[in-house]
């Protein structure tokens, strides 16, 4: 109905003079074709000539009809809306062009196979048609668009793609198709199902969980600028001197390297190899620091309650700076050999670096509290540049009760959700309780021994961890059975 309309809303009216310039050519036409008759009928073969000319026509019409239903230009079977279905059609056809996926015939889809998630981005010019001719050889390839992010710069524009691509096409051909098409500086990598998530919801999810927990900032800023290493320097040292004096009031991005200022003091600093940071990744990473200085300094108060097997109870919480003079008269009550396991260095030194690991910037700190409320045990999941350390210190009375192999498989857990794909601990090759305890995670363990220091590493990338307490608002009570309690004595938590 609106086309019928529009039509009859647009028709110009008639003119005299046109309608005299048909006329005549009617008479024209009816004198030439009389002309005509009268030739062939009063010629010698006038009849053989007049019954030739009808075949001709009759064939030349048979020829035209089935030319036009060959190549699929016979007109539609009804007149009512086929301005509507030539709308759909090139809808549809402008659809998989931008889609990336082009009509598939159908042996292309009975051989249709498995399909890889890429992550691509590329410059191209800042001009119309740079990204039709992506989309025009995606489409070539059988690639499907599934997410596109856009990157203005002076000089062109980033594209950053989600694809969906055939299993059997490699990296290199589909970057040297983007290459040929007008693309510059690419770069590809494997994507996953995490990817999946559009744009503005992963950044929104990632705001939520920085606004809820201090900690989970470094975290965003990661999971939001891709792999990249983040490192947070404090504006003192554990010495007490100034580490980080000229710390960036609205922050600096030099290629791959950006530095923010930090709302708790000191800056954060994130790098990556591999492809220069955008103004626009630049812009977003402000804006999450700028969110977590307006909130200032959090940290969730949920707990979970348990149960040792000689039937004592203990709390494990998350804990923050309100713990530093509980951790510290823990300290006090601590042999120098367990203060030296767990520091590696003079136990004189162990007081200072309680600050920074209590600290929410560079990382999460687990707290266990006797039914008395007094702190007896911490465990730390630090964030060190890419990479993520776990460590542990109980006090000696509560030695071989459990508490370290709870408080280590509640921090790998932690790191599992923060989609960290390994942990380490560092410890004395002669601490055999703490590789007791890495050992009953039942992960894969990488172990590197450099005189008397041990590292032990554990891949996360398949870890079948069990699904523990957050600590969030909600304050979870653990179940007595789910902790990992009763293993052998010989286990010394460390």
């Amino acid at each position: 109905m609106t086309n019928v309309t529009s039509a009859k809303s647009v028709r110009r009216a008639h003119h005299w003079r046109r309608d005299m310039v048909e006329l005549a050519a009617l008479f024209t036409a009816v004198a030439v074709a009389d002309s005509v008759a009268n030739m062939i009928a009063h010629g010698p073969d006038g009849m053989f000539l007049l019954f030739a000319s009808a075949i001709a026509l009759i064939a030349t019409a048979a020829f035209h009809t089935w030319w036009a239903r060959k190549h699929g230009h016979a007109p539609p079977a009804s007149a009512t809306g086929d301005t509507a279905t030539g709308n759909a059609a090139t809808g549809n056809a402008t659809a998989e062009a931008l889609a990336g996926a082009g009509p598939l015939d159908e042996a292309g889809a009975a051989g249709e196979g498995e399909t890889t998630l890429w992550r691509m981005r590329t410059t191209v010019r800042d001009e119309p048609g740079s990204l039709a001719a992506l989309c025009t050889a995606f489409a070539a390839l059988r690639v499907d668009i599934l997410t596109l992010q856009t990157h203005p710069l002076t000089e062109g524009t980033v594209d950053e793609f989600l694809l969906r691509a055939p299993a059997a096409l490699q990296a290199k051909d589909l970057t040297r198709e983007v290459s040929e098409a007008g693309g510059s500086g690419t770069w590809i990598e494997r994507a996953d199902a995490h990817d999946l998530v559009d744009t503005p919801t992963r950044v929104l999810g990632l705001a939520t969980r920085t606004a809820l927990d201090g900690a989970e900032l470094p975290l965003a800023l990661r999971q939001l600028l891709g792999r990249c290493t983040i490192h947070s320097r404090p504006a003192l040292s554990v010495t007490g001197r100034p580490a980080d004096e000229d710390a960036p009031v609205e922050g600096v991005l030099d290629g791959t390297e950006m530095r923010l200022r930090d709302p708790h003091g000191g800056s954060i600093s994130v790098e990556r190899p591999y492809l220069p940071f955008t103004p626009t990744e630049f812009a977003r990473a402000r804006a999450l620091v700028e969110l977590d200085a307006r909130l200032g300094p959090r940290i969730p108060r949920g707990e979970a309650v348990l149960t040792l097997p000689e039937g004592q109870e203990i709390t494990v919480r998350r804990a923050d700076h309100q713990d530093l003079d509980a951790a510290l008269a823990m300290h006090g009550r601590c042999s120098d050999r367990t203060l030296g396991l767990r520091y590696h260095g003079p136990v004189g030194d162990a007081d200072r670096y309680l600050r920074h690991l209590l600290s929410p910037r560079f990382g999460r700190t687990l707290a266990v509290e006797s039914a008395s409320g007094k702190l007896v045990a911490l465990g730390h999941l630090l964030w060190d540049g890419d990479e993520t350390e776990v460590a542990l210190i109980v006090e000696d009375a509560w030695q071989r009760r459990g508490i370290g192999s709870e408080l280590l498989g509640r921090l790998v857990a932690l790191a599992v959700e923060a989609r960290c794909t390994s942990v380490y601990a560092v410890t004395q090759a002669s601490n055999t309780g703490m590789v007791a305890t890495m050992r009953e995670l039942g992960l894969p363990l990488d172990y590197q021994i450099d005189e008397d220091t041990l590292v032990i590493t554990a891949r996360l990338e398949a870890a079948a961890v069990p699904v523990l307490p957050s600590y969030g608002d909600h304050g979870d009570h653990g179940d007595p059975a789910a902790g990992l309690f009763g293993h052998d004595q010989e286990q010394a938590d460390r």
